[in-house]
């Protein structure tokens, strides 16, 4: 559609303009919100820099940006990644590899007329922001275009935190982004390999490379302990049945902690470091394998690593060991490298947004996808969209500039205030609570907009 064409709706602050709206990345939150701005008669264009959708989650995605290795399931049950308008196969295991997931997406996206929305092959390279709020964006293809609204929607798993310790490496070192199975890009066959980390990626590929025809021996090091919990709870998948949302969060975290530690017991009995937080005062790490080759002895946990010696390894406890390979599993920094530091003030990988998508100083600057949900991040982006839509549409009108203030930070006390510091925890949010939220708030944007039209 020429951009001249496109819908024309009121703003929220009554005039008229052209909602041309450039949403960058097609992964989950991109293309879910274009379906979302479709709904609402809104006409998005996508920019994708790969030649498909999938984002992080289509397996040797040629622009470098997925994560996933070939043994990969997610750790959310099937349920609890739907879309809501269109549910999962009945057929799939209860816990999809990484291949039924991303069938899933392509399905979604062809069955909702999507593809023809997406400029594939085409990257974002620069955001500038122009008069009256719009964007100009230059793309990889030489070509600039500007548009209303820009919508941000690159993921956040896909440029690595590496490390760095005194002393040097003689051995190979990648980071778990880069892994994909035990012989690539490392053959680490029969090899002595040191994973960093006790995050969800660190204990799945820990508990791969244990077992006894992969390496040599694996270690795991940890700067500090974790509650490991099980995927399936008396049967059922973990997250199938969540506690309601009028359960305060300090009573679901007391029922949590005592229904965690009857489960799976103390983590040192593993020979694992004591944590020193409660259950879900951390991002969660998931495994029903790990804890069992801890137990089986096929894993050694080390603590933090003190100085790197060529292919020996010092410890913080002074021991010493020789190490073939390091795989870091040390999480990733939030960047969005098209964006210039004023529109996207990322601090600590923190960026404080009304709602996690949207700042008063750039009404027209919107973010997806962009926190750490639980139980998933699969169709948050969905949620989200609604209440984008709605504003484009002048149906929603955003809170004055101090009471968006003051709501991120009483928003962001509510979902990460019981978890410990770490740049690890700047995006948590409890999804059913957020999904709530955003209700709430477009009812009470709907009402400032219905008084904003009958006062024009």
């Amino acid at each position: 559609m020429d951009r001249k064409s496109r819908p024309r709706t009121p703003s929220p602050d009554g005039d008229v303009r052209v909602t041309s709206v450039a949403i960058i990345g097609a992964g989950c939150s991109g293309f879910t919100t274009a379906k979302k701005l479709q709904d609402a008669g809104i006409t998005a264009t996508v920019f994708e820099a790969s030649d498909r959708i999938g984002g992080n989650w289509a397996y040797g995605n040629p622009n470098g940006k997925s994560a996933c290795y070939q043994s990969l399931h997610i750790d959310t049950s099937k349920t609890r990644l739907q879309f809501e308008d269109y549910p999962v196969p009945q057929g799939w295991p209860d816990f999809p590899h990484h291949s039924l997931l991303n069938g899933y997406f392509n399905d979604y996206v062809d069955h909702f007329d999507l593809r023809e929305l997406i400029r594939f092959n085409t990257a974002v390279e620069r955001a500038d922001r122009i008069e009256g709020q719009r964007w100009r964006l230059h793309l990889s293809t030489g070509d600039a275009e500007e548009f209303d609204v820009l919508v941000v929607a690159n993921g956040h798993h896909w440029s690595p935190n590496m490390p760095q310790w005194p002393g040097s490496f003689d051995g190979d070192m990648i980071h778990s982004h880069e892994y994909r199975t035990p012989f690539q890009p490392v053959d680490m066959i029969g090899k002595r390999v040191l994973v960093v980390g006790l995050g969800n990626s660190a204990v799945d590929i820990a508990s791969e490379l244990s077992q006894r025809p992969m390496a040599e021996k694996l270690f795991v090091a940890a700067r500090r302990g974790v509650w490991v919990l099980p995927k399936y709870i008396n049967g059922q998948p973990g997250d199938k049945t969540p506690l309601p949302t009028w359960l305060p969060g300090s009573i679901k975290r007391r029922l949590a902690k005592g229904a965690v530690k009857k489960l799976v017991g103390e983590m040192e009995n593993y020979g694992l470091p004591t944590p020193d937080h409660e259950p879900l005062e951390a991002h969660p790490t998931v495994s029903s394998e790990f804890l069992l080759r801890c137990g089986s002895g096929d894993i050694a946990v080390k603590p933090n690593i003190r100085e790197l010696r060529g292919k020996d390894v010092l410890f913080e406890d002074g021991s010493v060991e020789q190490v073939d390979a390091i795989i870091c599993a040390t999480g990733y920094k939030t960047d969005f490298p098209f964006l210039n530091r004023e529109d996207a003030p990322v601090t600590d990988n923190h960026i404080g947004l009304f709602k996690r998508m949207v700042r008063a100083e750039r009404p027209t600057l919107w973010f997806m996808g962009l926190a750490q949900p639980l139980p998933t991040l699969v169709n948050l982006a969905e949620q989200q969209a609604k209440l984008l839509s709605a504003y484009l549409k002048g149906d929603y009108e955003l809170p004055p500039a101090a009471a968006m203030t003051r709501a991120i930070v009483r928003d962001e006390k509510r979902h990460m205030g019981h978890y410990y510091a770490s740049k690890r925890h700047t995006m948590q949010l409890d999804f059913d609570l957020y999904k709530k939220d955003l209700k709430d708030e477009l009812k009470a944007g709907a009402k400032r907009a219905q008084g904003r039209k009958r006062a024009a």
